[in-house]
């Protein structure tokens, strides 16, 4: 164990803090302002902050040349409510750390004791803290900044809490480990007219009722395969509320998901198709914009390798994963590197992620930050 019992106590006390001032995605300056002076102490080589947003990145430089191995995190929390009587509860009315990236932030914090005590023997070790991920902007933010080009890893890493898994129990797997996902907006225009004379107007309501069960047939879900596709509708509205004007516009959003990129565009150029279709044949105008776009998460086999040895290394529990439903845009560093995720769990009865009372299980940092420090010295020295 490379933490001492307190850098655990501060490592805990950090995250009820982080926990307590929760910023969403694209406004989280505060949260890297204490992720800089959290990181101060371990007297990094280089800190990059700014990166595509608010993101930061500390590195620590081996003495030799070698691989740069990019560990990452996330700063956003949630635009959720969360209901909770901790004494470490969201400050914040209508924000909440409900998806447990302050306890990412904690276990990749927590690898800059070991790192400041003890650098590298050869190549970088990179402690990424990445914006706005919960829009799915974040990942590709950084990606663009020239800022990153300074980084340019080998190896990325990052975990995922996982409620349902035991404490503690990791899952990780090569090939697709999360699926593709955008959200569809639909604006259908039409004309208004008095309530008393709908005839005078083109009202969207036949168009709205037709595509909500239409768009949902294109992805009935099921089996996590290739052939995999879900749309769900998640928010719709039609005319203004007001009982004496028949409707002219409406909206539908859907998200839409796939098993990989190359699914969704498939799924993409049918779903467009549908609408214009149902537009054209009742006398209205569709206009369709994308929004929160990711790219699936892939796992690279050699990056699994690395972190499976890591785990047998210091006794973990392990298995196999299927591909996950939920989003992530980590899967775009895989672009640029050799990449994987693994999910910890955070327990058989924990709430779900985004529920209103999900709390990240303090019991997670040391093993968390154990299993990538063991992959870090198992690469670096």
């Amino acid at each position: 164990m490379f933490l001492t019992n307190k850098d655990v106590v501060d490592l805990v006390a950090w995250r009820h803090q982080l926990h307590r001032a929760p910023e969403i995605s694209g406004e989280e300056r505060e949260t890297a302002r204490a992720v800089v002076s959290f990181l101060a102490s371990s007297e990094p080589d280089q800190v990059i902050t700014g990166l595509g947003g608010h993101g930061v990145a500390a590195v620590y430089e081996g003495r030799e040349p070698g691989p740069t191995v990019m560990i990452r995190a996330e700063l956003d929390a949630l635009p959720i409510e969360e209901i909770s009587e901790s004494a470490h509860r969201s400050a914040v009315p209508g924000k909440g750390h409900l998806c447990g990236h302050d306890g990412h932030m904690t276990i990749i914090a927590a690898l800059s004791r070991g790192l400041g005590r003890d650098r590298p023997r050869r190549g970088r070790a990179v402690l990424l803290f990445q914006p706005a991920e919960e829009t799915g902007a974040g990942a590709a933010a950084v990606l663009a900044d020239p800022k990153f080009a300074e980084i340019a890893p080998d190896f990325a890493f990052s975990l995922h809490n996982k409620p349902g898994l035991p404490l503690g129990y990791v899952a990780l797997s090569e090939g697709p480990a999360n699926c593709a996902s955008r959200g569809l907006r639909i604006v259908l225009s039409g004309t208004t007219s008095h309530a008393a004379t709908p005839e005078l107007g083109v009202s969207p309501m036949p168009a709205v009722a037709r595509l909500m069960p239409a768009l949902t047939a294109l992805g009935p879900g099921g089996s996590l395969d290739e052939a995999y596709a879900l749309v769900t509708i998640t928010h719709a509205t039609i005319g203004e509320a007001a009982f004496g004007i028949a409707p002219g516009r409406a909206e539908i959003w859907a998200t839409l998901r796939t098993l990989t990129d190359a699914q969704m565009g498939s799924l993409c150029e049918r779903a467009e198709a549908l609408v214009q279709e149902v537009a054209a044949q009742t006398g209205l105008v569709a206009a369709m914009t994308y929004h929160d776009v990711f790219h699936h998460c892939e796992n690279d086999a050699e990056a699994v390798s690395l972190l499976r040895r890591a785990l047998d290394d210091e006794k973990f529990k392990h298995g196999p994963t299927a591909p996950q439903r939920g989003s992530e845009d980590f899967g775009l560093f895989g672009r640029e590197a050799k990449s994987a995720m693994f999910l910890l769990g955070a327990g058989e009865t924990s709430p779900a992620l985004h529920n209103p009372d999900y709390d990240f299980p303090d019991a997670l940092i040391e093993p968390g930050s154990r299993v990538f420090m063991r992959a870090l010295r198992n690469m670096l020295g």
